[in-house]
């Protein structure tokens, strides 16, 4: 428990200290977000705060992490470095699409083919184990990444949200490493914690600076290693072990639920409106609460509790429930939830039109 303390506050320490500098930097060489049509934010904003989380979480982890017992750190550090880069140079000069993915994928195919991050099955989902080739979970693993990865991108709409999510997930994913005895995972989930935690005291409103796509990107392709990892070594661990999950990708999907169900929602919406998946709109849940009314505070604080409500539902029914039926539960309450909010959207809308 010490040295994850002191992972913690390194982490901590070095990107608190780090982003003042940062922001002072940016001003000086006038690097700003100016506000869009898409923009919840009325004012131009310095947005390399990604800098900072980088630096101070990789800094812990090279630090503290014992590498004689992590053999497969040196291909993490890689795809850390590959998304960052990528993240920055469109923080300083937007970078397509198409280029983005590519680096994604290197950096996902690096940790599937180079190191232990892998699925190796369906771990019970639709009644499957292992049954199928080794490449299509090869696959599946690299499909996985590239979705965790860009659905933090897709949820750092507002102050505070996508760090807040990324703190949560990672605190919840190193306690269950430090349980099992996976220290050298419960460093890189508690440094990643403690950096994006001391950026967040620059992020919350009134923002002084964004993470952007270089922190966006780091914390999606952290969050992704750490809940495959989450996945594939509780399925390994020993019958009857008091810390084995039984219905784990359920358990997965509810501890990663704001990020996965906004980006899966708002991708199927598109599709049926005969848009592109990668059409840019308002439609994203935070876009949805602040239209509502909330402020940038207020709808962070909101889905933050929304998902720590489905992490304490999934892992509480996770041994009472069966597997498909408790993902059956969690989505069916995650649709319901934003069916609600956004009928009291347009109601709330339709109001104000019929006022003027």
């Amino acid at each position: 428990m010490f040295i994850l303390v002191i992972c913690f506050l390194t982490a901590f320490t070095l990107t608190y200290l780090a982003v003042p500098s940062i922001i002072s930097i940016a001003r000086e060489k006038n690097l700003f977000v100016e506000p869009g049509e898409r923009s919840s934010h009325t004012i131009s904003t310095p947005s390399l705060g990604g800098v900072g989380i980088f630096a101070g979480a990789i800094f812990s982890i090279v630090m503290w992490t014992p590498f004689d017992r992590f053999g497969g750190l040196q291909y993490i550090l890689c795809a850390f470095l590959i998304v960052f880069l990528v993240g920055l140079k469109d923080d300083l000069s937007p970078v397509s699409p198409f280029n983005k993915l590519i680096a994604q994928v290197l950096a996902g195919s690096i940790l599937v083919f180079k190191s232990d991050i892998h699925l190796q099955g369906f771990y019970g989902m639709f009644g499957l184990h292992a049954e199928l080739p080794e490449p299509f979970y090869a696959g599946l693993t690299l499909f996985t990444i590239l979705v965790i990865i860009n659905s933090f991108n897709l949820i750092d709409g507002i102050n505070g949200l996508a760090g807040s999510v990324g703190a949560l997930i990672s605190g919840v994913l190193g306690c269950w490493f430090f349980w099992v005895g996976s220290m050298e995972l419960a460093i890189v989930s508690f440094s990643l914690m403690g950096a994006i935690i001391a950026f967040l005291k620059y992020n919350y409103t009134p923002a002084k600076i964004f993470m952007g796509d270089s922190g966006s990107l780091v914390i999606g392709a952290a969050c992704a290693i750490l809940i495959i990892r989450f996945i594939d070594m509780n399925y390994n661990l020993e019958a009857g072990d008091f810390h084995q999950i039984q219905a784990i990708p359920a358990v997965a999907i509810g501890i990663m639920i704001i990020p996965l169900y906004d980006t899966l929602r708002v991708f199927i919406t598109r599709v049926l409106r005969g848009q592109s998946p990668l059409h840019a709109d308002r439609r994203h849940i935070h876009h949805l609460l602040i239209d509502y009314g909330f402020s940038h505070m207020q709808a962070t604080g909101i889905l933050v509790a929304v998902n720590v409500f489905f992490i304490l539902m999934a892992f509480s029914l996770n041994q009472a429930v069966e597997l498909h039926l408790l993902l059956l539960l969690i989505l069916g309450a995650a649709t319901t939830m934003t069916y609600i909010l956004h009928k009291s959207v347009n109601r709330k809308k339709q109001q104000k039109l019929a006022i003027r």
